[in-house]
């Protein structure tokens, strides 16, 4: 009777020591580049910010229209030493090679927004592919980039989206605080939802307007002036 007891107790004690060695290897799996990725961080397989733990904020620029105004975006993000991800939409590739070739020669991350701006969570996976591919063979052949960040062109996404994407080598990237900058063109409302309650680890979405523009200046040095370094999207999901 004492060897039977003894022999559940062991087997308790064996189910418990392999449920805590699961958690542990889970726990190592959810490490990406160096930094833990919480469950906050990644829903569905798409990340809506970085490392929460850092310090680390991105702005990342979506781009399909806008050029005249990222000749000075450019200006201010070089004069304060800050990298940003731009997000490009193929169809403006196609038209402004030259600027993609200033962005990617500032040093900035360069990323994929599709080829159209359109939504992607009602498209087959091989219409997403095509979107996906189209500009990342575009924007190699301008540049010679091989990009793997895709951001869903108006934040519209499917699990066939995700699938496509991480096929393809892609991580999914959403964003933690939208400045809406393409429907309000006041400087102090997209300062105040870019910078208001800012944190480590946050994706601040911006576009190419020239309210955006104004306002970029005192949208940098401010969270700088909060602790928070400004850098690109990879290194802050890093």
């Amino acid at each position: 009777m004492k060897s039977k007891i003894y022999t559940i107790k062991l087997s308790k004690i064996l189910v418990n020591f392999v449920i805590v060695l699961m958690l542990v290897v889970a726990a190592v799996f959810a490490v990406v580049g160096g930094g833990i990725v919480s469950a906050s961080n990644v829903v569905n397989g798409v990340y809506y910010s970085g490392n929460e733990e850092s310090n680390k904020v991105s702005l990342m620029i979506n781009v399909y229209w806008g050029t005249e105004f990222l000749d000075e975006m450019l200006e201010i993000l070089d004069k304060h030493d800050v990298k940003a991800t731009f997000f490009i939409g193929g169809t403006w590739a196609v038209r402004e090679n030259e600027m993609l070739e200033k962005i990617y020669e500032s040093g900035h991350e360069i990323a994929n927004h599709a080829y159209t701006h359109k939504d992607l969570d009602k498209a087959t996976s091989e219409e997403i592919e095509k979107e996906i591919l189209t500009t990342h063979n575009l924007v190699k052949k301008v540049i010679g980039c091989e990009m793997n960040l895709f951001a869903p062109p108006s934040g519209a996404y499917s699990k066939a989206t995700v699938d496509v994407a991480n096929t393809l080598g892609y991580k999914v990237v959403m964003w933690t605080r939208d400045t809406v900058d393409w429907r309000d063109q006041d400087a102090e409302i997209i300062y105040n939802r870019a910078v208001n309650g800012a944190k480590g680890g946050d994706l601040v979405l911006m576009h190419p307007t020239k309210a955006t523009a104004q306002a970029l200046e005192r949208i940098i040095t401010t969270l700088q002036a909060n602790g928070l370094t400004l850098t690109t999207v990879s290194d802050t999901l890093a």
